[in-house]
Protein backbone atom coordinates (compact mmCIF):
# COMPACT_ATOMS: atom_id res chain seq x y z
CA UNK A 1 0.00 0.00 0.00
CA UNK A 2 2.72 2.77 0.56
CA UNK A 3 3.90 1.88 -2.82
CA UNK A 4 0.63 2.32 -4.42
CA UNK A 5 0.41 6.01 -2.22
CA UNK A 6 3.86 6.99 -3.61
CA UNK A 7 2.31 6.12 -7.03
CA UNK A 8 -1.34 8.12 -6.13
CA UNK A 9 1.67 11.23 -5.06
CA UNK A 10 3.21 11.15 -8.18
CA UNK A 11 -0.11 11.69 -10.53
CA UNK A 12 -0.80 15.25 -10.02
CA UNK A 13 2.92 15.84 -10.65
CA UNK A 14 2.60 13.78 -13.83
CA UNK A 15 -0.43 15.55 -15.35
CA UNK A 16 1.13 18.58 -14.48
CA UNK A 17 4.11 18.30 -16.21
CA UNK A 18 2.72 15.70 -19.23
CA UNK A 19 4.02 17.49 -22.71
CA UNK A 20 6.45 20.05 -20.54
CA UNK A 21 10.09 20.09 -20.76
CA UNK A 22 12.57 19.72 -18.14
CA UNK A 23 16.11 20.43 -18.79
CA UNK A 24 18.80 18.72 -16.20
CA UNK A 25 22.13 20.06 -15.78
CA UNK A 26 23.97 16.24 -15.30
CA UNK A 27 26.85 16.48 -13.18
CA UNK A 28 29.00 15.39 -9.54
CA UNK A 29 28.56 11.89 -8.26
CA UNK A 30 25.79 10.95 -10.53
CA UNK A 31 28.21 11.26 -13.18
CA UNK A 32 30.75 9.33 -10.98
CA UNK A 33 29.14 6.37 -9.29
CA UNK A 34 28.45 3.21 -11.35
CA UNK A 35 25.15 2.39 -9.94
CA UNK A 36 24.30 6.31 -9.65
CA UNK A 37 25.28 6.83 -13.59
CA UNK A 38 22.08 3.58 -14.17
CA UNK A 39 19.47 5.30 -11.71
CA UNK A 40 19.99 7.92 -13.47
CA UNK A 41 19.23 6.23 -17.07
CA UNK A 42 16.18 4.91 -15.82
CA UNK A 43 15.00 8.22 -14.01
CA UNK A 44 15.05 10.01 -17.34
CA UNK A 45 13.66 7.18 -19.32
CA UNK A 46 10.85 6.94 -16.80
CA UNK A 47 10.27 10.66 -17.22
CA UNK A 48 9.81 10.31 -20.82
CA UNK A 49 8.03 7.54 -21.12
CA UNK A 50 5.30 9.31 -18.77
CA UNK A 51 4.89 12.15 -21.14
CA UNK A 52 7.55 14.87 -20.34
CA UNK A 53 10.33 15.80 -22.99
CA UNK A 54 13.45 15.63 -21.17
CA UNK A 55 17.12 17.38 -22.48
CA UNK A 56 20.04 16.13 -20.49
CA UNK A 57 22.85 19.08 -20.48
CA UNK A 58 26.27 17.56 -19.07
CA UNK A 59 29.86 18.27 -18.27
CA UNK A 60 32.36 16.28 -16.86
CA UNK A 61 35.04 18.25 -15.35
CA UNK A 62 36.55 15.50 -12.93
CA UNK A 63 37.32 13.34 -16.06
CA UNK A 64 38.32 16.46 -17.95
CA UNK A 65 40.89 17.04 -14.77
CA UNK A 66 41.90 13.30 -14.58
CA UNK A 67 43.06 13.44 -18.50
CA UNK A 68 44.89 17.01 -17.82
CA UNK A 69 46.87 15.26 -14.76
CA UNK A 70 48.07 12.63 -17.14
CA UNK A 71 49.01 14.80 -19.63
CA UNK A 72 50.97 17.18 -17.01
CA UNK A 73 48.72 19.76 -17.81
CA UNK A 74 47.77 22.78 -15.14
CA UNK A 75 44.47 22.61 -13.14
CA UNK A 76 43.28 25.57 -11.89
CA UNK A 77 39.55 26.69 -10.96
CA UNK A 78 38.56 30.63 -10.82
CA UNK A 79 35.40 31.28 -9.16
CA UNK A 80 34.05 27.89 -10.04
CA UNK A 81 35.41 28.12 -13.43
CA UNK A 82 38.14 26.05 -15.42
CA UNK A 83 41.36 28.26 -16.48
CA UNK A 84 40.83 27.25 -20.45
CA UNK A 85 43.79 27.36 -22.51
CA UNK A 86 43.79 26.23 -26.33
CA UNK A 87 44.82 22.85 -25.27
CA UNK A 88 42.15 22.76 -21.97
CA UNK A 89 39.55 23.29 -24.78
CA UNK A 90 41.38 20.50 -26.51
CA UNK A 91 41.01 17.63 -24.03
CA UNK A 92 37.90 19.12 -23.01
CA UNK A 93 36.21 18.63 -26.25
CA UNK A 94 37.65 15.10 -26.72
CA UNK A 95 36.47 14.18 -23.33
CA UNK A 96 32.90 15.84 -23.30
CA UNK A 97 32.57 14.67 -26.68
CA UNK A 98 34.02 11.56 -27.55
CA UNK A 99 33.40 9.95 -24.47
CA UNK A 100 31.18 11.48 -21.91
CA UNK A 101 28.34 12.19 -23.99
CA UNK A 102 27.98 8.83 -25.62
CA UNK A 103 28.67 6.80 -22.34
CA UNK A 104 25.24 8.98 -21.63
CA UNK A 105 23.50 8.34 -24.68
CA UNK A 106 24.47 4.31 -24.58
CA UNK A 107 23.29 3.90 -21.06
CA UNK A 108 19.64 5.76 -21.95
CA UNK A 109 19.52 3.76 -25.42
CA UNK A 110 20.01 0.30 -23.40
CA UNK A 111 17.13 1.98 -20.70
CA UNK A 112 14.56 2.24 -23.24
CA UNK A 113 14.74 5.54 -25.19
CA UNK A 114 16.98 6.32 -27.97
CA UNK A 115 19.04 9.19 -27.33
CA UNK A 116 21.34 11.60 -29.59
CA UNK A 117 24.31 13.19 -28.03
CA UNK A 118 25.16 17.03 -29.41
CA UNK A 119 27.28 19.26 -28.43
CA UNK A 120 27.30 23.35 -28.63
CA UNK A 121 28.94 23.25 -32.60
CA UNK A 122 26.22 20.88 -33.83
CA UNK A 123 23.27 23.42 -35.97
CA UNK A 124 25.15 26.37 -34.26
CA UNK A 125 23.58 25.30 -31.25
CA UNK A 126 25.39 27.64 -28.87
CA UNK A 127 26.82 30.88 -30.46
CA UNK A 128 29.45 31.75 -27.30
CA UNK A 129 32.14 35.15 -26.66
CA UNK A 130 34.79 34.93 -24.24
CA UNK A 131 34.50 35.65 -20.70
CA UNK A 132 35.98 36.77 -17.61
CA UNK A 133 35.84 35.44 -14.59
CA UNK A 134 33.55 36.92 -11.58
CA UNK A 135 36.42 38.72 -10.20
CA UNK A 136 37.57 40.43 -13.54
CA UNK A 137 40.17 37.34 -13.83
CA UNK A 138 41.37 36.25 -17.17
CA UNK A 139 40.45 32.85 -17.75
CA UNK A 140 41.55 31.88 -21.01
CA UNK A 141 38.69 29.99 -23.82
CA UNK A 142 35.94 30.03 -21.70
CA UNK A 143 32.52 30.75 -23.20
CA UNK A 144 29.41 32.86 -22.30
CA UNK A 145 26.99 31.89 -24.27
CA UNK A 146 25.26 34.73 -26.17
CA UNK A 147 22.62 32.90 -28.46
CA UNK A 148 21.13 29.69 -28.31
CA UNK A 149 19.42 28.25 -31.43
CA UNK A 150 16.92 25.73 -30.77
CA UNK A 151 16.54 24.43 -33.92
CA UNK A 152 18.58 20.88 -33.85
CA UNK A 153 16.97 19.99 -30.55
CA UNK A 154 13.15 20.88 -31.17
CA UNK A 155 13.99 18.45 -34.37
CA UNK A 156 15.57 15.61 -32.27
CA UNK A 157 13.29 16.02 -29.02
CA UNK A 158 9.72 14.97 -30.24
CA UNK A 159 11.09 11.66 -30.73
CA UNK A 160 14.82 11.08 -28.98
CA UNK A 161 16.47 12.48 -26.00
CA UNK A 162 18.83 15.31 -26.39
CA UNK A 163 22.37 14.64 -24.59
CA UNK A 164 24.03 18.01 -24.99
CA UNK A 165 27.86 18.68 -24.35
CA UNK A 166 28.83 21.71 -22.90
CA UNK A 167 31.34 23.13 -25.25
CA UNK A 168 30.64 26.24 -28.22
CA UNK A 169 31.95 28.21 -30.22
CA UNK A 170 32.56 31.85 -31.44
CA UNK A 171 31.75 33.82 -34.69
CA UNK A 172 35.60 32.77 -35.84
CA UNK A 173 35.14 29.48 -35.38
CA UNK A 174 37.10 28.98 -32.16
CA UNK A 175 36.13 26.47 -29.61
CA UNK A 176 35.80 27.48 -25.73
CA UNK A 177 35.32 25.50 -22.83
CA UNK A 178 30.94 26.02 -21.71
CA UNK A 179 30.13 26.05 -18.08
CA UNK A 180 27.60 23.17 -18.10
CA UNK A 181 25.66 25.10 -15.34
CA UNK A 182 25.49 28.09 -17.68
CA UNK A 183 24.54 25.81 -20.91
CA UNK A 184 21.62 24.23 -18.84
CA UNK A 185 20.46 27.55 -17.51
CA UNK A 186 20.52 29.10 -20.75
CA UNK A 187 19.08 25.61 -23.26
CA UNK A 188 16.11 25.74 -20.83
CA UNK A 189 15.08 29.63 -20.76
CA UNK A 190 15.56 29.23 -24.26
CA UNK A 191 13.65 26.25 -25.11
CA UNK A 192 10.68 27.72 -22.90
CA UNK A 193 10.96 24.76 -20.55
CA UNK A 194 8.91 24.08 -17.18
CA UNK A 195 11.81 23.21 -14.80
CA UNK A 196 15.46 23.11 -15.21
CA UNK A 197 17.30 20.81 -12.58
CA UNK A 198 20.82 20.91 -11.60
CA UNK A 199 22.29 17.77 -9.94
CA UNK A 200 25.01 18.56 -7.88
CA UNK A 201 27.35 16.96 -4.83
CA UNK A 202 25.29 19.22 -2.04
CA UNK A 203 21.76 19.08 -0.22
CA UNK A 204 20.57 21.77 -2.42
CA UNK A 205 21.73 25.64 -1.51
CA UNK A 206 22.93 25.56 1.87
CA UNK A 207 23.24 29.05 4.23
CA UNK A 208 26.19 27.91 5.46
CA UNK A 209 28.48 26.00 3.43
CA UNK A 210 30.28 23.79 5.83
CA UNK A 211 26.36 22.73 7.66
CA UNK A 212 24.54 20.00 5.36
CA UNK A 213 21.25 20.77 7.81
CA UNK A 214 21.57 24.41 6.48
CA UNK A 215 19.51 23.80 3.91
CA UNK A 216 17.49 26.97 1.61
CA UNK A 217 14.14 24.53 0.71
CA UNK A 218 12.87 27.65 -1.39
CA UNK A 219 14.06 30.97 -2.48
CA UNK A 220 13.03 33.75 -4.82
CA UNK A 221 15.22 35.16 -7.85
CA UNK A 222 15.84 38.07 -5.23
CA UNK A 223 17.11 36.51 -2.55
CA UNK A 224 19.16 34.36 -4.94
CA UNK A 225 20.68 37.75 -6.53
CA UNK A 226 21.18 38.96 -3.29
CA UNK A 227 23.53 36.63 -1.90
CA UNK A 228 25.05 35.11 -5.37
CA UNK A 229 28.14 37.87 -5.00
CA UNK A 230 28.91 36.84 -2.08
CA UNK A 231 29.53 32.93 -2.75
CA UNK A 232 32.42 31.71 -4.58
CA UNK A 233 33.41 28.45 -5.93
CA UNK A 234 30.54 25.59 -7.95
CA UNK A 235 27.35 27.32 -5.91
CA UNK A 236 27.60 30.52 -7.49
CA UNK A 237 27.24 29.64 -11.53
CA UNK A 238 24.47 26.99 -10.39
CA UNK A 239 22.05 29.66 -8.38
CA UNK A 240 23.49 32.68 -11.76
CA UNK A 241 22.01 29.84 -13.95
CA UNK A 242 19.00 29.52 -11.73
CA UNK A 243 18.57 33.64 -12.33
CA UNK A 244 19.09 33.39 -16.09
CA UNK A 245 16.67 30.58 -16.74
CA UNK A 246 13.66 32.09 -14.51
CA UNK A 247 14.21 35.52 -15.98
CA UNK A 248 13.75 33.97 -19.69
CA UNK A 249 10.42 32.64 -18.17
CA UNK A 250 11.37 29.21 -16.84
CA UNK A 251 8.57 28.28 -13.77
CA UNK A 252 11.18 26.98 -11.50
CA UNK A 253 14.65 25.77 -10.41
CA UNK A 254 16.19 22.93 -8.49
CA UNK A 255 19.36 22.41 -7.22
CA UNK A 256 19.21 18.79 -5.83
CA UNK A 257 21.98 15.90 -4.13
CA UNK A 258 22.93 13.81 -7.17
CA UNK A 259 24.06 11.65 -4.70
CA UNK A 260 20.63 10.23 -3.97
CA UNK A 261 19.17 7.87 -5.61
CA UNK A 262 16.00 8.96 -7.60
CA UNK A 263 16.93 12.35 -6.94
CA UNK A 264 15.20 13.76 -9.98
CA UNK A 265 11.92 11.75 -9.14
CA UNK A 266 12.05 12.56 -5.44
CA UNK A 267 12.07 16.23 -6.01
CA UNK A 268 9.45 16.21 -9.40
CA UNK A 269 7.37 13.91 -8.27
CA UNK A 270 6.88 13.97 -4.42
CA UNK A 271 4.62 16.62 -2.01
CA UNK A 272 8.40 17.28 0.03
CA UNK A 273 11.13 17.63 -2.18
CA UNK A 274 14.53 16.89 -1.58
CA UNK A 275 16.45 20.35 -2.81
CA UNK A 276 16.09 24.02 -3.02
CA UNK A 277 13.20 25.32 -5.32
CA UNK A 278 13.63 28.98 -6.64
CA UNK A 279 10.81 30.90 -8.23
CA UNK A 280 10.36 34.37 -9.47
CA UNK A 281 8.86 36.28 -6.77
CA UNK A 282 5.08 35.80 -5.76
Amino acid sequence: MRDVGTLLEALPYIREFHGKTVVIKYGGAAMEDPALREEFARDVVLLKYVGLNPIVVHGGGPEITAYMERLDMPVEFVGGLRVSSEDTVEVAKMVLMGKVNKEIVLRLNRHGQPAVGLCGDDGSLFRVARRAAPGGEDIGFVGRIERVDIGVIEHISSDYIPVIASVGADREGRSYNVNADEAAGAVAGAMGAYKVVFLTDVAGWLEQQADPQSLIRQATVGQVQDAVAQLDGGMRPKLEACVGAINDGVTAAHILDGRIPHSLLLELFTDAGIGTKIEAAP
